[in-house]
């Protein structure tokens, strides 16, 4: 949420906000802005919803989805620049810092590497919020060693390779809204989701995750609710 820039605006946040639990809020470096922050954290205070920071790349040309050599220390400045900013607009409308969740090719980083998934844990620890990613990775692994309280997320509207990685896309596509919510009724039923090439994952979470991008991501998240409500 809160993926827009100036007079640009990106995403579906005001039809979205009536259908979800937790908002990942962009905090200005592969998108979003001041006074789209402000906006954004009022708009998920009306609906009920609790907060989230989404730190990304500094890399607003490309969206925060093209990977930089980065070390550890560098991964954590960043991350806490950014957590600090939101925090400001949520202390503004008496909201607490929900969680952190990485964006983008920062979230893929963290994910293959300790060291700097580290940073990252270090700032949730100074929080004392959990921070959400992929179960099996270097997310779940350096957050749970250190202490920190992790959520596995399922995702509806990316693939998966055989790994159990994402497949980051530079620009969003259309999602099948019933494909979306097979995917949600399969893992709950047998704990299982397909790779592109069939080899079948078992993905545990705790979230279910919706890019707001997604050109339907309001009809996608309203297909996954119904599969989570049946």
């Amino acid at each position: 949420m809160g993926e827009a820039f100036g007079l640009h605006s990106f995403g579906n946040d005001e039809a979205l906000m009536a259908l979800i639990d937790v908002a990942n809020v962009a905090c200005g470096f592969h998108s979003g802005d001041p006074d789209t922050m402000d906006a954004t954290v009022a708009l998920a205070r009306k609906h009920g919803v609790r907060v989230g920071a989404h730190p990304g790349l500094p890399d607003l040309v490309g969206f925060g989805r093209r990977e930089m050599k980065l070390n550890p220390e560098e991964v954590e400045s960043i991350i806490r620049y950014q957590v600090g900013a939101l925090t400001g607009f949520l202390d503004k409308y008496d909201m607490p810092l929900n969680h952190i969740k990485p964006h983008g090719s920062l979230y893929g980083m963290l994910a293959r590497d300790e060291a700097l998934m580290q940073g990252a844990v270090n700032v949730a620890k100074t929080y004392g919020v959990p921070v959400f990613g992929i179960a099996g990775s270097a997310h779940q692994r350096v957050a749970e060693r250190e202490g920190v309280e992790f959520v596995g997320e399922l995702y509806v509207d990316l693939d998966y390779n055989p790994e159990g990685g994402l497949i980051i896309l530079r620009r969003p596509e259309h999602t099948d809204p019933g494909a979306a919510s097979a995917r949600v009724r399969r893992v709950l039923e047998n704990g299982t989701v397909a790779a592109v090439d069939g080899t079948l994952l078992e993905i545990p979470f705790g979230s279910v995750c919706v890019h707001s991008d997604t050109p339907n991501s309001p009809e996608v998240a309203e297909a996954v609710r119904a599969a989570l409500r049946d």
